[in-house]
């Protein structure tokens, strides 16, 4: 009698998480762009200020700015008014004695040690009586009080948000040094499969996971390459790879990598590359592939060929969100050359009750409620990709854990997630 093959055991998702990470390293290959055309991309190299911000003494109010010591010796707190300083003009030292008309942004007059705003002082022609007594430095902006000269504004790894495109023109940066893009090949199997436009035959779907896959890549900015739906063959299957491999950092499928007749996917990468078949125990997700391809060596290059990272994700909808975001969103980011990709969680009471536990990691879609709890998603089917759209984000529910109401639970925003 022979003995069932016994099946590898589950991989947790830190386990799994961690060995797909492991293999991750930054792309090579960098490029110097405007800074006006670098949102969403990737430092290459720390940014580090050549000068002070601000680069001299500013003022923080419309008002005057004085020595405070002359209001000791000024008549009835008067002072003449000496100069006029708008922002973006050099002034004159201040001169003894008197006071200077200043608004916000300028420079302050050397001499003067205080600003005193407007709506503390009572001004008659040339004169201005000053009814507050301001202490050295008030409402003054030091020079170098944001940013010093030498300093490291923007380090090697950052994504480039609007605010950091700021604060490098801050510094005169015309130009930021990035890595490139990061480039992913996609395409998608089953003979089952239909674009939307097109008639829906009995037995076929919409391909959905076209549209949230792309538009996921695209949302990290990567460099994607889609080549649509591949027919149910294996030489077709293993054509596509080749290509793909050619010229790309990664290549992503969704569906067709079981051992089912029609699954393709799985013999072909097994037959161009190398394949690990993971089980990871959560829901929804479980099946996930990980592996490279072979490129086919340059006729410049004598040297081994290199290899293209594959991903293969379930085909299930909801399966190949979640896992996209838990494993492809953090793997892409770390090969983009971004070095902290974990997404931050939040703490948040649970507005609801789950009796029932699962063995496995739980991924469950639900939502921030007025109340500040969550409200949970009625069904968690990985069918369902309503539940995305409804939800602001995943409950990372342990397992074997079942939830009750007024429970603090771990939940990851899709506003992390998706970033």
């Amino acid at each position: 009698m022979s003995t069932p093959t016994s099946r590898a055991p589950m991989l947790s998702t830190a386990e799994a998480l961690a060995t797909l990470l492991s293999a991750a390293s930054p792309i090579t290959g960098t490029e110097s762009i405007p800074t006006l055309e670098a949102l969403n991309r990737v430092l290459s190299e720390d940014v580090i200020s050549p000068l002070d911000v601000p680069p001299m003494n500013t003022s923080s109010m419309d008002g005057y700015a004085i020595c405070t010591e002359d209001l000791a010796t000024a008549d009835n707190r008067r002072l003449p008014v000496s100069q006029r300083i708008p922002a973006g003009h050099a002034p004159e030292p201040l001169k003894p004695g008197t006071a200077a008309r200043i608004f916000t942004g300028a420079t302050v007059p050397p001499g003067a040690d205080a600003i005193v705003m407007q709506e503390q002082t009572e001004a008659a022609g040339n004169e201005v009586t000053i009814l507050h007594s301001p202490a050295p430095g008030e409402w003054i902006t030091a020079q170098g009080a944001d940013i010093r000269s030498g300093s490291i504004i923007l380090p090697a790894g950052t994504r480039l948000t609007p605010q950091a495109l700021g604060l490098a023109a801050s510094v005169g940066c015309a130009e930021l040094q990035v890595h490139r893009r990061v480039k992913v090949a996609v395409f998608f199997t089953g003979d089952e499969l239909t674009m939307p436009g097109e008639p829906l035959k009995p037995g076929a779907i919409y391909n959905s996971n076209r549209f949230t896959l792309r538009g996921l890549l695209e949302n990290l900015g990567c460099d994607v390459t889609d080549y649509g739906i591949v027919p149910d063959k294996l030489d077709a299957t293993r054509a596509t790879l080749r290509e793909a491999a050619q010229a790309h950092d990664l290549i992503l499928t969704c569906g067709g990598v079981s051992v089912g007749e029609e699954d393709h996917v799985k013999p072909a990468v097994e037959a161009e590359g190398r394949l690990s078949m993971w089980q990871i125990a959560m829901k929804p997700g479980k099946p996930l592939a990980f592996g490279a391809v072979r490129r086919a060596a340059q006729q410049s290059d004598a040297a081994t060929s290199a290899e293209t990272f594959f991903i293969g994700l379930p085909g299930n909808p909801v399966s190949s969100f979640a896992t996209f975001l838990l494993f492809v969103r953090p793997f892409v980011l770390l090969l983009a050359g971004m070095r902290t990709v974990a997404p931050r969680a939040l703490s948040l009471r649970a507005d609801f009750t789950q009796k029932k536990a699962d063995r496995r990691n739980e991924f469950l879609r639900a939502r921030i409620n007025a109340a500040g709890g969550l409200d949970l998603f009625p069904n968690q089917s990985s069918a369902v990709l309503t539940s995305t759209v409804w939800g602001d984000g995943l409950i990372d529910n342990p397992p074997n854990h079942a939830i009750s109401v007024g429970e603090t639970v771990r939940f990851i925003p899709f506003s992390e997630l998706l970033n």
